[in-house]
């Protein structure tokens, strides 16, 4: 968190915002709270201070073998093209780019290519 008392989700949202990712709707998704970029989730509240993110599936694995104290899975996300993410201890930069990873993967190609890689 940056100091204040802005939420877990509050935080998501300027970061994505920030990003300028195009047509992202705040939602919910499994009863928690997500983005969506056209009715899609990429991205949703687990609980405090766990992030779920849509990603390939050998990014995740690549992403948590190289920094496990920020990504990491538990059972029901092996084989899943999601991870986990430690939200108290990632940098909004490092969280920014998984925001926008996430959400390319999930945006219609001609929107995901209206934001430069």
């Amino acid at each position: 968190m940056t100091g204040s008392h802005e939420t877990d989700f509050e935080r998501i949202v300027r970061l994505a915002q920030a990003a300028g990712l195009a047509e992202v709707v705040t939602g919910t998704c499994y009863g928690t709270p997500a983005l969506l970029v056209r009715g899609k989730s990429f991205v949703r509240m687990k609980e405090a201070g766990i992030l779920v993110v849509m990603c390939a599936l050998e990014e995740k694995e690549m992403l948590i073998e190289l920094a496990p104290d920020l990504y990491f899975e538990t059972d029901h996300y092996k084989g899943w093209p999601a991870m986990l993410v430690r939200l108290g201890v990632i940098s909004d930069q490092e969280l920014t780019q998984r925001l926008i990873a996430a959400w390319r993967q999930k945006a219609p190609k001609r929107l995901a290519a209206s934001i430069a890689p």
